[in-house]
C-alpha cells in the first residue's frame, strides 16, 4: 500500500518563467544564432543528464566558481546542440553569461496544485527531494509547498545528490515508511529512477518534454494530472 509520494522539483513540480525556450532564444539571438522550440527541449534533456552524471562524482555544490563555469559553458554547448547548432565552448560561455543576465522565476506548474490538493486530501505524506544546494523549508517557503508537503530532503543537508540512496532513505525514515510504500516522481532518469530503484522506492517518471517516447521500466506520465491514474492502477 502506497502511503508516502516524493517529488523532485525542477523539470517535475516547477519550471522557468519566461520558458526555457523564450530565455535561449533572446540569448541567443545577440550572437546570431535561432534555435527551434523543441530543439531547446531536447537539448535541455541531454544538458540536464550530464548534469546528472556530473553531481555523481564531483556535484556541483563542491566544484569552485571557475570550475562551475566550465562546466555551464559544456552544459549550454548541449542545450544548444538540441537545436542541430554547433558552436565552441567560448561562445558557449558567453551566451550562458547573457542567459544569467535575464531576468526569471522558476515558478509550480498548473497542473501541480489540484493534484497535491487532491494527495493531501487523500492522506499521503507528502515530501520534496532535490538536488538543489537549498535547504529543504527554504524551498518548501520559497515554492509555498509548505501546507502540501510534510518534509523536503535536498543535497544540502544530506550531502549528497541523487541518485544516492541516502537522499531516499532520509526521505523513507522521515516519513515514517519502507521502500514499498513510497513512490518517487521525477524527471531525470539518471538521477530520480535510478535512485528510487536502488534504493527500493517506486519510481515514476513524468516526461513532460517527450524526450523519453521509448522509456519503459516503471510507470511514465506526461504530465501531473496523469498520476492519480497510476496511483489507482498500483492500488
Amino acid at each position: 500500500m502506497i502511503k508516502a509520494i516524493f517529488f523532485d522539483l525542477y523539470g517535475t513540480l516547477a519550471g522557468f518563467k519566461p520558458s526555457r525556450y523564450e530565455i535561449q532564444s533572446a540569448a541567443c539571438a545577440n550572437f546570431g544564432i535561432a534555435l527551434t522550440e523543441q530543439g531547446v527541449l531536447r537539448g535541455y534533456g541531454q544538458a540536464d543528464s550530464f548534469m546528472t552524471e556530473q553531481n555523481k562524482t564531483y556535484p556541483l555544490r563542491q566544484m569552485s566558481e571557475g570550475e562551475r563555469f566550465d562546466f555551464f559553458c559544456e552544459y549550454e554547448k548541449r542545450v544548444i546542440e538540441g537545436s542541430g547548432v554547433e558552436i565552441d565552448l567560448e561562445t558557449a560561455g558567453q551566451i550562458w553569461n547573457t542567459v544569467r543576465a535575464i531576468p526569471y522565476e522558476m515558478v509550480i506548474f498548473d497542473d501541480v496544485w489540484p493534484v497535491l490538493d487532491e494527495l493531501k486530501s487523500r492522506n499521503f505524506s507528502l515530501g520534496l527531494l532535490s538536488n538543489m544546494n537549498r535547504s529543504g523549508n527554504e524551498l518548501l517557503q520559497e515554492f509555498n509547498l509548505s501546507n502540501h508537503m510534510t518534509f523536503a530532503v535536498t543535497s544540502l543537508e544530506v550531502g549528497v545528490e541523487k541518485p544516492n540512496p541516502l537522499m531516499f532513505k532520509k526521505a523513507l525514515e522521515i516519513a515514517g515508511v519502507s521502500g514499498r510504500e513510497a513512490l518517487h516522481v521525477g524527471d531525470q532518469i539518471g538521477s530520480d529512477i535510478d535512485g528510487a530503484e536502488a534504493s527500493d522506492v517506486r519510481p515514476i517518471l513524468i516526461d513532460r518534454d517527450g524526450n523519453h517516447p521509448d522509456f519503459s521500466r516503471c510507470p511514465k506520465i506526461s504530465g501531473m494530472t496523469q498520476l492519480s491514474d497510476v496511483l489507482n492502477s498500483l492500488s
